[in-house]
């Protein structure tokens, strides 16, 4: 099975306690779609601050810590990482935070690239997750769409996008993400997941605070969606269809 990640730590924050369970039963690769690294010296003022509010000089190639991350928190989960290289919309002329949620540019030709470098990744695959997009940032969507254009969404299953639904629990997803939602006990696996979000170190941070506050933090959520879902203790919640429910619920079992 294949999960798809817009950025170098989407899936591990989403549905890292899933990845985990899987990871028991079945072979798991989570692709990362926007991964590459751009020479400073081309990097537009606000694609260079995306690493400078994050504590790192200039010239450090940080993209390439950020796929060292990856590995890292990857390993803890058992599951395998494959890293795409194509460049995150900051590199592709969305020049300001607020221009990453405000909707995908025409002028914006990634899809092409990004359809034609999942097709083969995710031909074989019996059951695919991807983002639902909540949050509307530009790579989820164009990530979101891409996998619903390329795959029969009866194999796939929609997560929910964290930390961005922490952010604005109204968020709804994009109208191509269907089926039913399906809760994922991941109680027994909160403290791995802790443990492989905390490799994200650039990250973690910037998305949640504090280095400190990452996993008390997703630990609230799942406990948060497994009330919401009436499925008690601590969840991952995905939109499914049937055919990739069918699959999760006999790699994951009762």
């Amino acid at each position: 099975m294949v999960a798809v990640s817009p950025h170098l730590d989407d899936a591990v924050f989403s549905v890292g306690g899933t990845l985990a369970r899987l990871a028991g039963t079945a072979q798991v690769t989570v692709v990362t779609c926007f991964t590459g690294s751009v020479d400073p010296a081309v990097a537009t003022p606000f694609a260079l601050s995306t690493q400078l509010d994050k504590g790192l000089a200039a010239d450090v190639d940080y993209m390439a810590l950020r796929r060292t991350e990856d590995r890292g928190a990857l390993e803890v989960l058992g599951v395998a990482p494959r890293h795409l290289g194509l460049l995150e919309a900051p590199h592709r002329g969305y020049d300001s935070a607020a221009a990453l949620f405000a909707g995908r540019r025409g002028g914006d030709v990634v899809a092409r690239p990004l359809a034609e470098a999942l097709t083969p990744v995710l031909a074989g695959a019996d059951l695919v997750l991807a983002p639902q997009a909540l949050g509307d940032h530009v790579d989820h969507q164009w990530v979101s769409a891409v996998v619903a254009g390329l795959v029969d969404r009866e194999r796939c299953a929609w997560w929910r996008d964290t930390p961005y639904v922490v952010r604005r629990p109204d968020a709804v997803p994009m109208a191509h993400v269907d089926g039913a939602e399906v809760a994922v006990d991941v109680t027994d696996e909160l403290g791995r997941k802790a443990t492989a979000v905390a490799c994200y170190r650039t990250q973690v941070p910037f998305q949640f605070g504090s280095a400190d506050a990452a996993g008390p933090a997703l630990t609230a959520l799942a406990r948060d969606e497994a009330a919401r879902t009436g499925s008690g203790g601590a969840a991952e919640v995905l939109r499914v269809g049937s055919r990739a429910g069918g699959v999760l619920a006999a790699l994951l079992g009762p």
